[in-house]
């Protein structure tokens, strides 16, 4: 008998104590073995009285009840969604529903809290995906405490993706949809990681790679082999805006003449911008990469604020028109604010992307989200010291949501801009700003 159960019990037990590891170690394998089933019985089960507790619920027609009563002899219940589709996803589960009349998707998203404790998940997201339909996105898990970047992202030319969403899909760098981008945070945010994991995306592809770190490089010299060009102090900076201008006049013109706009050129071969261009003629696209933007502004002396209004007219201008010619700015720092000086607002404006992690005061979160996504300022305020990578991201139509950058080292974005340093394009314009390369530790040790 004792040993009947030492051969029953002792299998139950390890067991038992695998999906214990699994829920905090590996979270999505014990999704798959258990959370999954179990949140689709509840759903299932519960469905119907969930809705009705919630006040998803509308009164039906009058000739509804009304028939009703007279031919089923019964009262008709207030009407709820209709599930259309119910389907598992790796981090979680998603229903498509229906909504009846006279109930729309923010009547859904306001009960999205009161739903996540009804089924016992971690987040539930409504996302309308056309009129009168909306899908419940439910998280299972916490998947921004490990986050890890699923393998069917989004890839392709100038689109990366860099981080994590809450719902587990990946938030994706396009700059041919999205072209200019400002993330803020404090220090120790997070800011390096993203743009490491934005580097490494960016490394395998045919893209120009411009770094400008007023802070003497100690961020972009890690990147070196895979830079067209490189300003490491605000006199340089200046030098290389004023090459990236040139650069893009001279796109500008390159489009103008290979427009043709006239009567003997059909309508398919005229563009606006250089995607549209022959892939022979057509130029490079380049990446600015500008590290702790508020070193461009800051002011030593008087003889100074010449150079710095140049700089930011120069910002200003590629801000404005760059896109066109496949020039993208990618800019960062804690504080971005009219007390940086004239033009910071002005440029502020023309980045359509906001990326904004931890930040020392709200202020800073209303810089970043506030112009676009004012009720994600307070979610952003909120990010624990902790949590390094995560952020709230936001843009121009409105939408945001938390997102977090996987870990990568600066030692392991080096790697890959070396691996790939063949692929730098030399830019006649930028030459002058090509960074000199430094030879790696076993190279030296060999010498």
């Amino acid at each position: 008998m004792d040993l009947s159960l030492l051969e029953v019990g002792g299998p139950v037990a390890a067991g038992a104590g695998g999906l214990v590891y699994a829920r905090v170690r590996a979270p999505g394998v014990y999704w798959a073995l258990v959370g999954l089933p179990v949140t689709r019985v509840r759903f299932a089960a519960t469905y119907r009285t969930t809705m009705e507790v919630c006040g998803l619920t509308v009164t039906p027609a009058r000739w509804r009840s009304a028939v009703a009563r007279t031919v089923a002899r019964r009262e008709v219940r207030p009407a709820v969604p209709r599930v259309r589709r119910v389907r598992p996803t790796a981090t979680g589960l998603v229903a498509t529903l229906r909504l009846p009349a006279g109930m729309e998707p923010a009547d859904m998203a306001a009960a999205s809290n009161r739903l996540r404790h009804a089924w016992g998940v971690h987040a539930v997201r409504v996302v309308e995906t056309k009129p009168g339909t909306v899908e419940l996105r439910m998280t299972g898990f916490d998947v921004l405490r490990r986050p890890r970047l699923p393998r069917r992202a989004p890839r392709g030319l100038l689109v990366v993706p860099v981080a994590v969403r809450g719902d587990g899909s990946a938030f994706v760098r396009d700059f041919r949809k999205i072209p200019h981008n400002l993330t803020l945070g404090a220090t120790e945010s997070g800011k390096s990681m993203l743009q490491r994991n934005l580097v490494a995306g960016l490394a395998p592809q045919r893209v120009a790679l411009v770094g400008i770190d007023c802070k003497r490089g100690v961020e972009h010299t890690a990147y070196a082999p895979r830079l067209s060009a490189l300003a490491t102090d605000p006199e340089q900076a200046a030098a290389l805006l004023e090459a990236l201008v040139a650069e893009m006049g001279d796109r500008f013109d390159l489009l103008k003449a290979h427009q043709g706009v006239n009567a003997a050129v059909p309508d398919a071969e005229i563009t606006s911008d250089i995607w549209g261009l022959p892939a022979e003629v057509r130029p490079v696209p380049i990446v600015v990469l500008v590290d702790e933007v508020a070193e461009l502004f800051m002011v030593a002396s008087k003889s100074d604020e010449e150079r710095r209004d140049q700089m930011v007219t120069h910002l200003i201008r590629l801000a404005q028109m760059a896109r066109a010619v496949g020039i993208y700015l990618e800019i960062s720092g804690q504080r971005f604010g009219s007390e940086l000086g004239k033009g910071a607002t002005m440029l502020r404006a023309q980045l359509t992307g906001r990326i904004c992690h931890r930040v020392n005061d709200e202020s800073s979160a209303k810089m970043a989200l506030g112009d676009i996504a004012p009720e994600a300022v307070g979610v952003a305020c909120a990010i624990a010291p902790d949590m390094p990578g995560l952020a709230v991201a936001g843009d121009s139509s409105g939408g945001w949501s938390q997102i977090r950058t996987p870990k990568m080292s600066p030692r392991e974005a080096a790697a890959l801009c070396r691996d790939y340093a063949h692929l730098t394009p030399a830019i006649a314009s930028l030459a002058a700003f090509r960074p000199a390369l430094i030879p790696v530790a076993s190279e030296q040790a060999t010498d």
